[in-house]
């Protein structure tokens, strides 16, 4: 199953905060200022009065400031701020990466209850990596964070009893946690529904059910969904036909970096499927596609029938991407 992409790496990175702190980790990078020391606790708590102020500075990038603020509350049992420090640590934000600690303290907030701490620690030891590999008390511990309601411990949940049982009942057990983390708005989880229904896995094959949580997975973001929707839209499976939606999404994943797209892009272009036809635009995006390692020898003829000018055009625009 696609899906499978992200089973063992995602993490939950302490809420909505990761984009942020990703955000400004990467400014820290690119400054000679560091911004890993930030302001002061009453600093902080101009920004956000009801933000603990340890993840408040986490968010805006203060890590050693959320470090020395979350050890505090940790070292009085606090298991929320055991589970961010294990994060500081494993992603190695504003100090030197420390596997072996992060699984110490996801290993404590786990302990503590702590549900993104669980889930955390669960991934940990799918993984192996820092810890003994034991997919027992990892499944255990993704059961009790799935219970505490993380959509994403649900998605990672089913992925493990697929794995271990790659068979129509393991799919019928994941199906539940598949489907509580794809309305909760889990991406992949939705993409896998859509493959569930679109393939009969374990329920009644219905295309209809099938491309709604394609679309639900193409809009967030998920680019082999965008490319699946954009052929069911182009070919009119599951719902009404529609080929100048179809070229929208085959669209976005081309200029996402997606290889197929690209080859799928390149052919709408030439036959003109849900757009003007442009023989320039299609031989750039065939290009692109081979430069992906992806081959299409009726695309090959294409491009070698195609007239000079067009062709180096085509070739200059290829080069030039993504400005050309």
């Amino acid at each position: 199953m696609t899906a499978r992409r992200t089973a063992w790496i995602i993490f939950l990175g302490i809420a909505a905060g990761v984009l942020v702190a990703a955000a400004a980790r990467a400014q820290e990078e690119g400054s000679a200022e560091p911004l890993s020391r930030g302001p002061s606790l009453p600093e902080i708590a101009l920004f956000d009065p009801r933000a603990d102020p340890a993840y408040g500075a986490y968010q805006r990038g203060y890590y050693l400031t959320a470090l020395e603020l979350a050890l505090k509350r940790a070292e009085a049992g606090n298991a929320a701020a055991q589970t961010l420090i294990g994060e500081i640590y494993d992603r190695g934000l504003g100090i030197p990466r420390d596997g072996k600690e992060a699984v110490a303290w996801y290993r404590l907030a786990a302990d503590a209850g702590d549900g993104p701490g669980r889930l955390a620690y669960a991934l940990k030891l799918i993984e192996g990596k820092d810890v003994e590999r034991d997919l027992d008390e990892a499944r255990r511990l993704l059961e009790l964070a799935a219970g505490d309601g993380l959509a994403l411990a649900s998605f990672n949940l089913a992925q493990l009893i697929v794995e271990e049982r790659p068979d129509p009942d393991g799919l019928a057990k994941a199906l539940a946690h598949y489907r509580a983390a794809a309305e909760s708005g889990v991406p992949d989880a939705a993409y896998a529904m859509a493959q569930i229904y679109a393939q009969g896995l374990g329920v009644e094959p219905d295309d209809a059910i099938a491309r709604q949580w394609m679309l639900k997975a193409a809009r967030a973001g998920v680019d082999t969904a965008e490319v699946e929707l954009g052929i069911w839209l182009a070919n009119g499976r599951g719902g009404d036909k529609d080929e100048k939606a179809a070229f929208g999404w085959i669209a976005k994943a081309a200029r996402g970096g997606n290889a197929i797209a690209r080859n799928r892009l390149a052919k709408m272009l030439v036959l003109g499927i849900g757009t003007t036809p442009d023989v320039v635009e299609a031989a750039k995006w065939h290009i692109l596609a081979r430069q992906s390692g992806l081959t299409d020898p009726w695309l090959d003829e294409f491009l070698a029938k195609l007239d000079e000018t067009s062709r180096q055009k085509a070739i200059a625009a290829a080069q030039n991407w993504p400005s050309g």
